[in-house]
């Protein structure tokens, strides 16, 4: 089973070492911005999903008008 995949993938490496280099470069492209984009969403996903399970955000009521302290203005003088 691996001796399979091996010769498979020696023609694969084959075929591509082949191509013109516009060719190469657009088939990297084409595979693998796709891939690495999906593997850091995933790596985004782990980590937000770890940092809430391990430093959760309290829930804290939003400050109503009336808990805000008055505003004071030093620049003037009356």
């Amino acid at each position: 089973m691996v001796d399979a995949f091996e010769q498979w993938w020696d023609g694969v490496e084959l075929w591509l070492a082949q191509l013109a280099f516009p060719f190469q470069f657009a088939l990297l492209m084409c595979v693998l911005l796709p891939l690495c984009l999906g593997v850091a969403r995933l790596i985004d996903r782990v980590v937000d999903n770890a940092s809430t399970r391990f430093n959760p955000v309290p829930k804290v009521p939003p400050a109503s008008d009336e808990a805000k302290p008055d505003q004071v203005d030093a620049g003037r003088s009356s």
